[in-house]
């Protein structure tokens, strides 16, 4: 045994050894955190699994490509409307002969990056007038390989390099979507180098904005919550350190191809890591003030917290990993990398809660407890060897918001529950009209953008589907059928094999002659077929799937290839995702609550409620998209990333709750144990839920369609399930079934005698009271 200063000496090096480290984390971790968008992937074809027929077309084609390119197509019209006249061609020809020698900021030959446009340019520039005379097209091919890293100042390649070839249109020729110059153009960078550089600048409000309001608005609610100007500022302090060391974590294993990271990931992740560090803190705290009203030592008190709450906590955490780690059976690496990275997240938010939290609560407040000021918690009552006195009779829980609550749903528990489940069932009602079987690609920003903009305009004077048009590679005997039912696909304009004059990487993705001999590569021809809609449109996604229908009818063995087909792939591997991952999700979690709890009937109540609470979510939700916020539709992995996090995060309440519940109900039996859990936690866990809601809320801040519907599914997901589901219909139906609840377990048989010496301890304290009196 140590002696009492040999303890103190102890706890203090442990507090300053942990301080230390998170120290360490928190300098590297920022700038790894500030760095995460250099290692993003955005593009769909690299998510794609290698058996969808998209990746096999690719992989098939590449005999026939001699060099890989990503277009960026610029759009010219005249201000006036008419049509385009000899001296604006001429004065475009003239200014195409500056691109090359366009510089490119933060580039560095000496590191292999291209410096001006003339490294990255694949072909001349040439100007190509409509056919109406109205518009001119200017297509660019870059060189692939070229943009696929970042450069030296960290930044996309694609993105800086559609930058400048905006600022120098501004520029040169005063031309730009909003106003025209000397010439009379407006001018529009699109294709789909246009999308690349507009998403990402989307996404790069994730590492300052997003934070920022996510963190803004938890202080806010920790303020209201806590009533004290100190403890917010410690809490928030640890979730930013647990943002570090993901962020360190994530970085690490992204640069080194362990993971993919998107910019999608990248968002949740801040967000996910916030919102639970929040919520663990407030769990941990709450019991640390309980404490403190119990005991004078504060270390005593931090122990005590953490052994009662490390249980719950711990065993959120690891619902919420396990449910993200069935996204490693995903068929898309976009969603596959998220699983681990937002498990990552969650298993910081758990060490920074368990660990940086409890040192700095008792190094800034370890002697006056002002950390809690004005409302600093005094030991009411402390026998000789500081041991908390006996729990309080329930009546005397039983005050407050929450007690009248718990009292009112034990008075009513079966009403309570028939009539909330009534109502999520009729949330949940809605769920079919939710339309979720994929989106434009232009649908995809809710701001305007360039890159849309001038899509539409393009679309309006060039045929659509020339910019990346569907590929067929088929057998060389197959080529005369394949063309003939090609061409006779309702929505293609053409079909056209590549020919040995052809270069295989069309400028703008037109084809360059069709002249000569079909070029054969390994018993294969390629050909080349153009949709009448857009290739990032939904509309070239149906008829790609048609396409495949009548194209395998003549012709098993070929393969139908192309954006407009990555996109359709991307949906049915998202909808294939649901099928598989959700009821996995769902055994997994159960499994966790069956251990947790120890029973069968209560864990399975818990899954049935939540679901039912996700279902309305979704329902509700559904509503607002279609007939409220008018959205276009939404992609497959919408349901699904929600379904994750809402089953997930969802029965984190219901598991703090419950294992208060089950602490309750060895003293108290199962219906006194749930009213009591219900009134001790239901301040905290409501403010936990609310806080995750903001956290998630803030994810519609980026002008993104996908994250915009997440955000509002997750944030009305979590308030149902905080103010609904763990409030009235858990409460309700374990009250109502009684000791049942806790079926097969010990538990089940003790509630009896439990239940007979709080009705003892009950009417002894009521005794002893009318005899003080």
């Amino acid at each position: 045994m140590l002696s009492k200063s040999a303890g103190a000496v102890v706890r203090a090096l442990v507090i300053v050894a942990v301080l230390a480290a998170w120290l360490a984390i928190g300098g590297v971790g920022g700038m790894a955190q500030g760095r995460l968008s250099q290692v993003q992937t955005n593009d769909n074809a690299a998510f794609l699994p290698s058996s969808a027929e998209s990746t096999r077309a690719a992989e098939a084609g590449q005999g026939f490509i001699d060099e890989e390119t990503l277009p960026v197509l610029v759009v010219m019209t005249p201000s006036d409307g008419g049509d385009v006249t000899p001296a604006q061609l001429a004065g475009v020809q003239e200014y195409l002969q500056t691109i090359p020698q366009i510089a490119i900021p933060g580039a560095d030959a000496a590191e292999g990056d291209p410096v001006t446009f003339a490294d990255i340019l694949v072909g001349p520039a040439v100007a190509v007038p409509s056919e109406d005379g109205k518009a001119l097209l200017v297509p660019l091919s870059l060189d692939a390989a070229q943009t696929e890293d970042p450069l030296a100042d960290g930044e996309g390649a694609t993105g800086v390099i559609v930058d400048e070839l905006r600022a120098s249109l501004a520029d040169e020729l005063g031309a730009t979507a909003d106003s025209a110059g000397e010439l009379g153009l407006q001018a529009w960078v699109t294709g789909p180098g246009g999308y690349v550089a507009d998403l990402v600048e989307a996404f790069g409000g994730i590492d300052g904005v997003l934070l920022l309001v996510a963190l803004g608005a938890v202080f806010v609610i920790l303020v209201l919550v806590y009533r004290s100007p100190f403890l917010p500022v410690i809490v928030i302090f640890s979730a930013v350190f647990a943002l570090c060391l993901a962020a360190l974590v994530v970085y690490n294993l992204a640069a080194n191809d362990v993971l993919v990271l998107n910019g999608q990931a990248q968002g949740i992740l801040s967000i996910l890591v916030v919102g639970a560090a929040v919520d663990y803190s407030l769990l941990l705290v709450s019991r640390y003030r309980e404490e403190l009203r119990r005991v004078q030592s504060p270390y005593t008190a931090m122990a005590r917290a953490v052994r009662g709450s490390i249980e719950p906590i711990a065993a959120s955490a690891g619902t919420v990993i396990a449910g993200l780690l069935c996204l490693l059976l995903s068929d898309l690496g976009s969603n596959r990398s998220l699983g681990p990275v937002g498990a990552i997240g969650i298993a910081s938010a758990l060490l920074a809660t368990l660990t940086l939290l409890p040192a700095l609560l008792l190094i800034l407040g370890s002697r006056s407890r002002g950390l809690f000021w004005p409302r600093k918690p005094r030991p009411t009552e402390v026998g000789a060897h500081g041991v908390a006195p006996a729990q309080r009779p329930t009546a005397e829980v039983l005050t407050g918001l929450w007690g009248r609550l718990a009292r009112f749903v034990g008075a009513h528990a079966r009403p309570v529950w028939a009539l909330t489940t009534l109502l999520l069932v009729a949330g949940a009602a809605f769920l079919p009209t939710l339309q979720a079987s994929g989106t434009s690609q232009s649908d995809v920003f809710l701001t305007p953008v360039d890159s849309v903009a001038g899509e539409e305009v393009l679309a309006e004077h060039f045929p659509a589907g020339v910019v990346q048009p569907a590929v067929v590679i088929a057998p060389e005997g197959d080529l005369d059928a394949v063309l003939e039912a090609a061409q006779a696909v309702d929505g293609v304009e053409s079909a056209t094999p590549v020919t040995d004059q052809d270069t295989g990487a069309p400028v703008g993705g037109a084809p360059q002659g069709d002249q000569g001999e079909p070029r054969v590569v390994d018993g294969t021809v390629k050909v080349t077929v153009v949709t009448t809609a857009g290739s990032d449109t939904q509309g070239a996604v149906e008829t790609i799937e048609e396409l495949r229908t009548a194209v395998h009818d003549v012709s098993p063995d070929a393969l139908v290839g192309g954006a407009a087909a990555q996109t359709l792939d991307t949906q049915l591997a998202g909808a294939r995702d649901l099928k598989v991952i959700v009821p996995t999700v769902l055994a997994v979690i159960l499994v966790i609550l069956v251990i947790l709890l120890r029973a069968f009937v209560a864990p399975l109540l818990l899954m049935v409620a939540n679901v039912l609470s996700f279902g309305a979510a979704l329902g509700i939700s559904a509503i607002v998209f279609n007939h409220v916020l008018d959205f276009p539709g939404a992609d497959p992995t919408v349901p699904l990333y929600s379904f994750v996090f809402l089953v997930a995060l969802g029965v984190d309440y219901s598991i703090f709750l419950m294992t208060r519940v089950r602490e309750e109900t060895v003293h108290f039996g199962t219906r006194a144990g749930v009213l009591r859990g219900l009134a001790v936690t239901g301040g905290v866990i409501t403010s936990a839920g609310v806080v995750l809601a903001a956290t998630f809320g803030a994810l519609g801040i980026l002008p993104l369609l996908f994250l915009a519907q997440l955000a509002f599914i997750v944030a009305l997901g979590v308030l149902i399930d905080t103010l609904i589901v763990r409030s009235l219909l858990v409460p309700a139906l374990v009250h109502d079934l009684g000791r049942v609840a806790w079926w097969p377990s010990r538990l089940a048989r003790e509630d009896v005698e439990a239940e007979a010496i709080a009705a003892h301890a009950q009417t002894s304290g009521g005794a002893h009271a009318a005899g003080a009196r």
